[in-house]
């Protein structure tokens, strides 16, 4: 898609940061999740003062995929001890890429990804890694498509719910002059 652009967020867009991730979670884990659950989850992990903090993170960036100034998407990166469970120095962790579904099958995710890409050759890392639910069959593909592999599993709670996430990675090689 032409006009999409990729711009790190501010603290000062909380708000904005906000309704993108609760609408993107919403659109993609309310059909197989209770509404408790998701409403739990929402509700304790896009609280705007949630959000501010992870903002305020120095080993954590988010960014916008923004159409023609629209937020479309998002991306949440991780480094060193801001990373959810492995905290290697020397690997990024994707924690999050969601994008709208109207926006699915448009690129949109492959450029947030890219973004990933670019911000781990910048900080030399040895890896990138995720975690992602078995059921996200559409992500896993995604992921699978773009070179990772599955190397664990750990779980992750949404709501009152103990899920299996598959963790991925993929090596990341530099070029040498």
């Amino acid at each position: 898609m032409e006009n999409i652009t990729i711009r790190k967020v501010t603290i000062h867009e909380s708000k904005q940061l906000q309704k993108i991730s609760r609408q993107t979670f919403f659109e993609t884990f309310s059909a197989d999740n209770t509404a408790e659950n998701m409403e739990k989850y929402l509700d304790a992990s896009f609280s705007e003062e949630q959000l501010t903090a992870e903002l305020a993170l120095s080993d954590s960036a988010f960014y916008f995929a923004l159409l023609n100034q629209e937020v479309i998407g998002y991306l949440k990166i991780n480094f060193g001890q801001s990373q959810t469970e492995l905290q290697d120095e020397k690997s990024l962790e994707i924690e999050r890429i969601y994008v709208l579904q109207a926006y699915h099958g448009k690129k949109v995710g492959q450029l947030l990804y890219e973004k990933a890409m670019q911000l781990a050759h910048q900080k030399e890392v040895h890896y990138i890694w995720l975690g992602v639910w078995e059921e996200n069959q559409r992500a896993i593909r995604f992921y699978q498509k773009n070179g990772f592999v599955t190397f664990d599993k750990h779980i992750f709670t949404l709501g009152n719910d103990e899920q299996v996430d598959i963790m991925m990675k993929k090596a990341v090689k530099f070029r040498v002059d």
